[in-house]
């Protein structure tokens, strides 16, 4: 399974780069001139409240309580 991690972009002369935590380094056995695959995951916040959206108008939860023991 592909490990996630978070991880501040860096000035690295002309170019950005990131720092692998060594846990996973020691983990996924990473050795300098291995390739690897990076992906980039932002929270977009417009996309999250686009589910809280949908739910607007939705009759509010009424719990039953004689279901109770």
């Amino acid at each position: 399974m592909a490990e996630t991690f978070k991880a501040k972009v860096r000035n690295v002369g002309t170019s950005f780069g990131i720092l692998i935590p060594k846990e996973i380094i020691e983990k996924e056995k990473v050795k300098a001139g291995d390739v690897i695959q990076v992906s980039i995951l932002r929270p977009n916040l417009k996309e999250v409240m686009k589910f809280f959206g949908s739910a607007k108008n939705a009759s509010k939860f009424k719990r039953n309580h004689e279901e109770r023991v």
